[in-house]
């Protein structure tokens, strides 16, 4: 708990987070009177008093205000997105939730996660969830615009829904400020040996220098990294048919993009397979959608114009049978 005091007290974090229950519970949809302004008002106290705490512990180390910026558009967003009676509404929010995220992970200098989460979440995923939405959503009747259906307007479980939400909530909390001891401590990186799995890079960084010898090019050993000298930060270049010693630039070293990229796509390449067999079976649920929503109407339309038929044939029979009537 001493991590965890230097931060927030562990009694009021607890405390607030019991109250942000409270607040996000009244604040969901309900039948009846819902005190929706009432639990956002709560649910803003509960954030506020939190961010009070978190600096007054704090106060040497406060954010800029960018971070209270996009935290509040954070959080006001992702309240509408659970309480707006509207599904594609609450879809728009959760677009205004993945931006304002996307500029905490900016202050945090992590451009990419920043824009991997506007290109996939806000341009790929929310589109396809629009899409799912306005498929499968009926549309209103005459004089029914403002008629809207029942799992829209109420939540089933509000309270196990906040209970539940916010006890994980407490408990991703404390262990990220507490962190797991038992977790053995992952052996660190020898200098920056990523970059010499990068050694393409190296080669561009030595020829912008003007230190790479004419047609040369990076020595590799069996496992196809650079071959470099950590100490010295040297790098062994063949030209030639000959080997030199070249230093490598300074400043020169794996980016943030180049680290996610090798951990996902060399460390968890199964994980990138099953986000696209999800967004597949997203696009595939969208068409299969579409098309019973298709034919749902082509024999709406046609049990209707049948009607209409019907009656057109009765009208006409019963002009004839009156005017056959009137002649006698």
């Amino acid at each position: 708990m001493e991590t965890i005091k230097q931060i927030i007290n562990p009694y009021m974090l607890y405390g607030l987070c019991v109250l942000g229950a409270l607040g996000v519970c009244l604040a969901l949809p309900r039948r009846g009177i819902s005190p929706q302004v009432l639990g956002a008002l709560v649910a803003s106290l509960a954030g506020g008093l939190l961010l009070l705490a978190m600096g007054a512990a704090n106060p040497g180390s406060l954010p800029n205000i960018y971070f209270y910026v996009f935290s509040l558009v954070a959080l006001g967003a992702a309240l509408r997105v659970i309480t707006h009676p509207r599904p594609v509404y609450a879809a728009l929010y959760f677009v205004l939730t993945v931006i304002a995220t996307a500029g905490l992970f900016l202050i945090l200098s992590a451009e990419f996660m920043a824009f991997a989460m506007i290109i996939v979440y806000a341009g790929a995923i929310l589109i396809t969830y629009l899409f799912v939405i306005m498929l499968a959503t009926q549309s209103p009747q005459e004089g029914e615009v403002e008629v809207l259906t029942e799992y829209d307007t109420a939540a089933r479980e509000p309270v196990a829904a906040t209970v539940v939400g916010f006890l994980l909530l407490a408990i991703m909390t404390t262990l990220a400020f507490r962190g797991l001891p038992d977790l053995k401590t992952p052996a660190p990186l020898q200098a920056d040996s990523l970059l010499a799995e990068m050694p393409r890079k190296i080669e561009r960084a030595l020829d912008a220098a003007g230190t790479l010898p004419e047609g040369g090019k990076v020595k590799l050993d069996d496992a196809n990294r650079a071959v470099v000298d950590w100490t010295t930060r040297q790098v062994t270049v063949v030209a030639g048919g000959s080997e030199s010693q070249v230093a490598i630039p300074d400043g020169l070293k794996a980016s943030n993009p180049d680290r996610l990229g090798f951990n996902l796509l060399r460390d968890h390449p199964g994980t990138i397979e099953i986000a696209g067999v999800i967004l597949l079976m997203a696009m595939l649920g969208a068409v299969v959608l579409s098309r019973k929503q298709v034919q749902i109407d082509e024999e709406a339309k046609m049990k209707q114009a049948n009607s209409l038929a019907a009656a057109l044939a009765k009208a006409k029979i019963d002009n004839r049978t009156g005017e056959g009537g009137g002649m006698e």
